[in-house]
């Protein structure tokens, strides 16, 4: 889970997509973005939940700017609270009622302190179940095997400095390739292939602001080389991995 606050005046962020769901809350100004085919407009009192893997960009919607603040939060921490339903989706990616924007808010208040672990957990509880009662008319799912997913993720985080096959990622569930597939998205809301490279991404950054050079991290987070790291990097955060370092290292 990664909390971020921002305020932006004119355009803020190229079309990029996430693994993990962008949910956050608009303070003020006009917040704008495209998502599903749409320009969506955000206002303070608003939520914004973002499904997973979900193109879109970010842009003020008024000449006077605007400031957010941002949960992306990984679909298996609310898989567990939810218990293997089908991921919530909003409707539009905003939503007006109380109940999320509570448990968002919660979620995001005191940016500025380290949340305790039970405190993170209750949390998640909150804002899993506030998400799940208020989301919109969902597709019917297939018949899927939750625990087979757990097991190909868990198999993913264990191999991410190499190459990994749906063949492997079957015969370590139990689960046939193509069926696995599918209960992966159902549960995660992304491919097993762009779950694992996101979790590259993840132990890249990390390296990166521990100091590490920008090749030695692509090398030992699993990428071919730099500029595989650096294309992934840009087309998932909108951003080059320079300028993400240069960010990190002006906040402190």
């Amino acid at each position: 889970m990664e909390r971020i606050e921002a305020f932006f005046n004119g355009r803020g962020y190229a079309m990029h997509r996430h693994d993990t769901y962008a949910i956050g809350i608009t303070l003020g100004g006009v917040q704008s973005f495209q998502y599903k085919k749409s320009m969506r407009h955000s206002l303070p009192g608003n939520t914004m939940a973002l499904y997973p893997d979900e193109p879109h960009d970010g842009q003020a919607g008024s000449e006077d700017g605007f400031r957010y603040r941002m949960l992306y939060i990984e679909p298996s921490l609310l898989q567990d609270a939810l218990g293997g339903v089908a991921l919530p989706f909003i409707e539009g990616g905003i939503s007006t009622d109380p109940r999320l924007f509570g448990a968002v808010r919660n979620l995001l208040l005191h940016m500025e302190d380290e949340v305790e672990p039970l405190q993170q957990d209750d949390g998640i509880f909150e804002l899993a179940r506030a998400m799940d009662a208020v989301s919109g008319k969902r597709p019917r799912r297939h018949a899927a095997d939750f625990g087979a997913a757990q097991l190909a993720r868990e198999y993913i985080h264990g191999a991410l400095d190499r190459t990994l096959t749906l063949d492997e990622l079957a015969l370590a569930s139990g689960r046939d390739r193509w069926s696995l597939t599918r209960d992966f998205r159902s549960f995660f809301g992304t491919s097993p292939y762009r779950y694992l490279s996101m979790r590259r991404l993840d132990m890249a950054r990390r390296l990166m602001a521990q100091g590490l050079p920008l090749a030695d991290a692509a090398a030992m987070s699993g990428f071919a080389d730099q500029s595989h790291m650096t294309r992934l990097f840009t087309k998932t955060y909108g951003i080059a991995p320079a300028h993400w370092l240069r960010m990190m290292r002006s906040r402190k």
